[in-house]
Formats: C-alpha cells, sequence, structure tokens
C-alpha cells in the first residue's frame, strides 16, 4: 500500500538560493539526522540544464535529471548495519521542483520525492516556500503496514522535522 507524506518550509531567502541548496547532493547528507551517519558513496551526476539568467549566473553544482547516487544510512539507531540506497533524479526544473526516486537497491518497495518551491511573501518579507512531497510504500505486505504503523511513518515525520531545521541552520550560515 502507498503512503504520503507532505512537509512545507517557508524561509526569508531567494528561491534561486533555496533551489542550489536543494539541488547540491554534497548537502544530502547534512540534511539527514546525524545518528544514520548517512554519506554518499557513489555518484553520477548528470548535467542540469542551462540556468535561467544564463552565464552571467553563478556556477552551482547541482544534481540534473538523470543523476544517479548511491548513500548508505544506518536505518535504526544504534544498530552498525549500513543500508545502501540507490536514487535517481527524474525531473529537474531550475528554480521550480526536482524529483528522485528510489532503484533497485533501498529500504522501500517504492519511493518518490518530489521537491517543489515557489516565491512567497509572508509578512512583507520576501522568501520562498519548499514543499516536500514524499510517496513510499514499504515491502513485506502486512508486515510493512505494520512496521508503518509502528515507526517508519513516524520516523519519516520526524526525519523531515529535523531536516526542517538543519536547513534553517545551513542556509543561515550562506
Amino acid at each position: 500500500m502507498r503512503h504520503k507524506h507532505h512537509a512545507e518550509q517557508w524561509l526569508p531567502y531567494p528561491i534561486e538560493s533555496v533551489f542550489d541548496f536543494f539541488s547540491n547532493p554534497e548537502n544530502l547528507p547534512r540534511l539527514m539526522p546525524e545518528w544514520q551517519h548517512a554519506r554518499i558513496t557513489s555518484s553520477d551526476l548528470a548535467p542540469p540544464p542551462p540556468r535561467p539568467g544564463g552565464p552571467a549566473s553563478p556556477p552551482v553544482t547541482a544534481a540534473g535529471q538523470g543523476t544517479r547516487l548511491t548513500i548508505t544510512f544506518q536505518a535504526i539507531p544504534f544498530l552498525p548495519i549500513r543500508l545502501p540506497w540507490d536514487a535517481e533524479i527524474t525531473e529537474f526544473v531550475w528554480n521550480d521542483h526536482f524529483c528522485d526516486v528510489q532503484l533497485a537497491r533501498g529500504p522501500f518497495a517504492y519511493w518518490r520525492h518530489c521537491h517543489r518551491l515557489e516565491v512567497l511573501n509572508r509578512s512583507g518579507i520576501p522568501g520562498t516556500l519548499v514543499r516536500d512531497q514524499v510517496e513510499y510504500e514499504l515491502r513485506l505486505g502486512a508486515l510493512g503496514e505494520l512496521a508503518n504503523k509502528l515507526f517508519v511513518g513516524r520516523q519519516i515525520y520526524e526525519i523531515f522535522v529535523y531536516r526542517q531545521r538543519r536547513t534553517t541552520e545551513l542556509l543561515a550560515r550562506t
């Protein structure tokens, strides 16, 4: 059975800066909880399409459509087993959205995560609204459904709470 998770975060930064931050694969491990000890173990970066604004825009590292990454991480705190997670960027539109899917190896039977951004002023302050839309399915049928009810759904929620806090911290440093 497919499950959905939705999260939103408003950030007081221009959409270009926020998109650059999220589309840079080097930031992914920094956004995952420390207990997961996440790291990128392989990457095949596909170049993104030309940036809006052309050559005058500063160059950035971005994972364009077709980029493939393998991340390894600990799925359960204090358990020293590392899981590989193969992902591919399947959609990429500068300053609008990008989506990634899990390939064959990973903790889910199905995973699709879209990051959608839009310019949004709040109380007269210009900024960017980030919407994370996740659709996932666990393996193991009824046992996977039980695991989702007992801890996986909650863990995904908590990971996004952590991710939002870290995003605020890391963007404040740039």
